[in-house]
């Protein structure tokens, strides 16, 4: 049982729900060009994302759909929502960038979905999802309804632009200069995007599955620490 007293949703085991698999991930990290530093330089692992989820989705989710669609429109909603996913008991609505404002605002203040807290913006990078390498996943909590959902979007490295929430819930003020310090996507419309963790000048965007593992020295309390890469010996 959940928290609020209803049916816990799990992930359907339906066809239409089978896994997407979008590459192969060699090592821990998957980075290349660098030292193996990790000890798992042989693992192999599938990169495979949720499918989609049919009907009826269980628990809340199914209220909270519904809700949604009625609060945009049946055109609307079809425009903006890509793809429902239910999994390991959450709810993920995969929106169009182009109408994230208008889908969080709706979230928000329906009073039938009241989503009052948006609890950060997370990056995450997709290098083999082909043209959707880029995603930006916002956890939602309704404080009124007790309930939680996730909003993702997904974006191109060619074009990592997403509207900044920043108006809608001006908490993600600091959680979108996150993002983009670390992962390069650019939300448009935040009053101040600047870098919020590495040092202005800094090159790339650490946290990308891209970003060469070591190579970099680093200074700390007057001593120089060696890159990750040159910090352990290979017979």
């Amino acid at each position: 049982m959940s928290r609020s007293g209803e049916d816990e949703p799990t992930m359907s085991t339906d066809a239409d729900g089978a896994p997407e698999v979008i590459g192969v991930r060699r090592g821990m990290f998957g980075a290349q060009g660098s030292g193996d530093t990790s000890g798992y330089g042989r693992l192999l692992r599938p990169v495979a994302l949720p499918g989609s989820s049919p009907r009826p989705y269980g628990g809340y989710f199914d209220e909270v759909v519904d809700a949604l669609a009625a609060a945009l429109g049946d055109d609307a909603y079809a425009a903006a929502i890509e793809r429902v996913v239910v999994f390991r008991g959450e709810l993920n609505l995969e929106v169009s960038r182009d109408q994230l404002p208008a889908v969080a605002q709706a979230l928000r203040d329906e009073p039938g979905l009241r989503f009052e807290l948006c609890l950060g913006v997370s990056g995450v990078h997709y290098p083999d999802d082909a043209g959707r390498e880029l995603h930006a996943v916002y956890p939602l909590m309704s404080i009124t309804h007790n309930r939680r959902i996730r909003v993702e979007v997904a974006v191109p490295d060619a074009d990592p632009h997403i509207p900044s929430l920043f108006r809608v819930y001006p908490t993600t003020d600091w959680h979108e200069r996150e993002t983009y310090d670390f992962f390069g996507i650019i939300f448009d419309g935040h009053p101040s995007l600047t870098r919020i963790e590495m040092p202005d000048d800094w090159v790339g965007h650490p946290q990308r599955k891209d970003y060469p593992l070591g190579g970099i020295p680093v200074e700390y309390h007057g001593a120089e620490i060696p890159p990750p890469d040159e910090r352990r010996a290979y017979s």
